[in-house]
């Protein structure tokens, strides 16, 4: 198998070699493995159309949204607090496989990446994609009316961003919240029975009472 190439992104007045790879994949994962209303010191909230929430490690936030249309596409925009984003568009009627390396063009109002790659994934019963950008993308993201997604000449998608601006604004004050601190920091209390939360986690001597 061939590693990933580097992709080039392509905008107005910029130009940077891209080189995603499948952290981004993991990070997604735990986030649709379920998120808690609360995530440390921040409280999920609808922000119009989206939804915007910590990741349960702490180590960042993401705004969702799902489309009403065939196969109920989900759209996340997770950011992490070292700067880092990541993408990820699902659809139950899609045939993307786990890890499927693909190639695809992203097109917003002020920018464009051809042939970037994305990593197949699954998660709630749907398909999709996961892959990551530039520092300047959530910017184009907040700024543009819509997203559109291309596979060569075959339209992938073609998303509707109303209120991402808004949604960003309030995705980065998140960020700014999880910053300073530490990592593992946003945890579940231990039952007070005793027994721990992972009793097969390293350091998990404790009994349960009886």
């Amino acid at each position: 198998m061939l590693p990933p190439r580097p992709f080039e992104f392509a905008g107005p007045g910029s130009r940077a070699t891209l080189r995603p790879t499948f952290a981004a994949l993991g990070l997604v994962l735990g986030m649709f493995a379920g998120t808690p209303a609360v995530a440390g010191d921040y409280a999920t909230r609808e922000v119009g159309a989206w939804t915007v929430a910590a990741s349960r490690d702490g180590k960042g936030c993401f705004l969702t949204r799902e489309y009403d249309r065939a196969g109920r596409t989900t759209l996340l925009l997770g950011l992490e607090v070292d700067g880092t984003n990541h993408l990820t568009v699902l659809n139950a009627n899609w045939s993307i496989k786990p890890k499927d390396r693909l190639e695809l063009t992203f097109r917003l109002a002020k920018a464009s990446f051809p042939k970037h790659f994305a990593v197949g994934m699954a998660s709630g019963g749907k398909q999709g994609f996961v892959t990551d950008f530039g520092a300047k993308f959530p910017a184009h993201f907040a700024a543009s009316p819509t997203l559109q997604i291309f596979r060569g000449d075959v339209p992938v998608e073609r998303l509707s961003l109303d209120g991402s601006g808004a949604a960003v604004a309030e995705l980065r004050r998140c960020v700014e919240g999880q910053r300073g601190k530490p990592a593992g920091a946003v945890r579940e209390k231990e039952p007070s029975n005793g027994i721990p939360i992972d009793p097969f986690s390293g350091g998990s001597g404790r009994k349960g009472k009886n």
